[in-house]
């Protein structure tokens, strides 16, 4: 089985921020999951380097803008190999295949005749590099999300999406799981209802030099969203439509809901088969960005915490599609509260209690059978959770498990059979019930910290590759390995600041 999944881009006039870097653990959480269960993966993400945005801040960096753009990528794909973000395919939208599949697409809307030439008067969105409207206003007034709104009058090139709306309507009426969650599929419909305008799809190059020509015509360079929407299929070639397109709530509408399947109807391309939009991370209940200074380094925070630790909070605070507030000293909470006390010391006390009582060995046998039902119930959830990309539901579900494990523990007190020689044989039976536990926990875990379920397999002296896709074959026996905390505690305030 064959799954192709995609990301936002993001621009690079800026660093990564936590918005950027839950995206990006998301996805890669959700594709570490489809290899385990067997499938072949293909994790496109990347950069968008073109654009007014990307050209001003080279402006004032006071360097060409190829070259700020080959600096600041290196930030991103740095803070993705720290965070553990095992992507297949990065897209650059500076790349020469690339420019050629979107001149490509140029040419074939203008022969087509879906492409108009008009002098055009309104108002223009700076931040967002597009023509906004009067409707676009909130009680008189432009959204935040608009920035700076400049009047503008220039000839350009217009896509006309109209002529494709009533199809794509039809279309999503019936494809009533497109969206993930289901209730930004209400919103989408809500913004099909009317009429669309034309869509502006070039700049003048008097105005931006930095962008891809028009095929047709060079006095114009390429709107930066056609462009950059058109990632997922140059960089997936071969690979098109996705299987799921993870994007943040800001892009559904109007980019990915309305101008992307729209341009793929235009091309005769498919359509992606789902997206999955996510939430903001807020700041005291604020959306964090940069201009205000309420943007979070997560490279600070996995350097102070461990990024395994840095991915559990982010998969496990969220709900898919809903909005979630982040804080130092909730992150703690959960990094003593989950990761310290529950797993940590679940895999600790169970090697170490192996070494101690057993001699480091775990003989072959049965495990009992109301354990092996827990288990399966907690793979179940797991697995249903997964099915909808409910990464908080999933982990829900393995500490479920985890807590469990713990109770067992303290219910048998391995520590009391120990003492009687009668009693080995329940002994040897409670703990290799820890060991499986900790290892099938292990595979439950490995979308989400990858990390820690190496080291979780390296004290279980586990060796051979085990995955979701081989669960029912899941068995310990021999020499475990030495036991070392997974999550050493620590306090709020902790190492450097975030």
């Amino acid at each position: 089985m064959k799954f192709f999944l995609t990301t936002a881009i993001d621009y690079v006039n800026g660093r990564p921020h936590l918005g950027h870097a839950y995206e990006k653990v998301l996805a890669d959480a959700i594709a570490r999951h489809q290899r385990s269960m067997g499938a072949e993966v293909f994790f496109l993400t990347g950069v968008d380097e073109h654009g007014q945005k990307v050209e001003q801040s080279a402006r004032a960096a006071g360097v060409p803008p190829q070259s700020f753009c080959d600096e600041m990528t290196v930030h991103f794909q740095e803070a993705w190999r720290r965070l553990g973000v095992a992507y297949d395919g990065f897209a650059r939208t500076t790349n020469a295949a690339h420019k050629a599949h979107v001149q490509e697409a140029l040419r074939k809307l203008y022969d087509q005749g879906d492409l108009i030439f008009k002098e055009h008067e309104g108002f223009y969105s700076v931040r967002q590099e597009q023509f906004v409207t009067e409707k676009d206003m909130v009680d008189g007034k432009w959204p935040e999300i608009y920035g700076e709104v400049v009047q503008m009058r220039e000839p350009n090139y217009f896509f006309r999406l109209e002529k494709y709306r009533e199809a794509w309507v039809a279309e999503l009426s019936r494809r009533k799981d497109w969206i993930v969650p289901e209730f930004r599929h209400k919103e989408l419909q809500r913004a099909l209802e009317r009429p669309l305008e034309d869509l502006c799809i070039s700049r003048p190059r008097s105005r931006l030099e930095w962008g891809i020509p028009l095929p047709f015509d060079e006095r114009f360079v390429t709107y930066v969203w056609f462009d950059a929407l058109l990632n997922y299929t140059s960089f997936g070639a071969g690979r098109w439509p996705a299987d799921v397109q993870v994007i943040g709530k800001d892009i559904l509408v109007p980019a990915h809901g309305v101008y992307w399947p729209l341009m793929l109807s235009a091309l005769g391309w498919p359509l992606p088969r789902r997206l999955l939009v996510h939430g903001w991370w807020q700041l005291e209940g604020r959306k964090m960005s940069k201009s205000t200074g309420t943007a979070v380094d997560p490279l600070a925070l996995a350097e102070v915490y461990g990024a395994d630790a840095f991915r559990y909070y982010l998969l496990r605070e969220m709900s898919i599609g809903q909005d979630a507030d982040f804080s130092v000293e909730g992150f703690v909470r959960r990094y003593n509260s989950d990761l310290g006390n529950d797993l940590g010391n679940l895999v600790n006390r169970s090697v170490s209690m192996v070494r101690r009582y057993l001699g480091g060995v775990v003989p072959e046998g049965p495990v009992d059978g109301a354990w092996d039902a827990a288990a399966e119930q907690a793979h179940s959830e797991y697995l249903a959770a997964m099915e909808n990309f409910e990464t908080h539901r999933a982990l829900e579900a393995v500490w479920k498990f985890i807590r469990l494990a713990n109770k067992f523990v303290e219910e048998q007190a391995p520590w009391k059979l120990a003492k009687d020689e009668k009693r080995r044989e329940e002994l040897t039976r409670v703990l290799r019930c820890l060991v499986l536990a900790v290892l099938r926990i292990s595979v439950l875990i490995e979308a989400f910290m990858p990390e820690t379920a190496q080291k979780m397999r390296n004290q279980l002296g586990v060796c051979e590759k085990v995955n979701l896709a081989c669960w029912e074959r899941l068995r310990v026996a021999g020499q475990v390995g030495e036991p070392s905390p997974l999550f050493p505690r620590v306090e709020a305030g902790s190492g450097s600041s975030i």
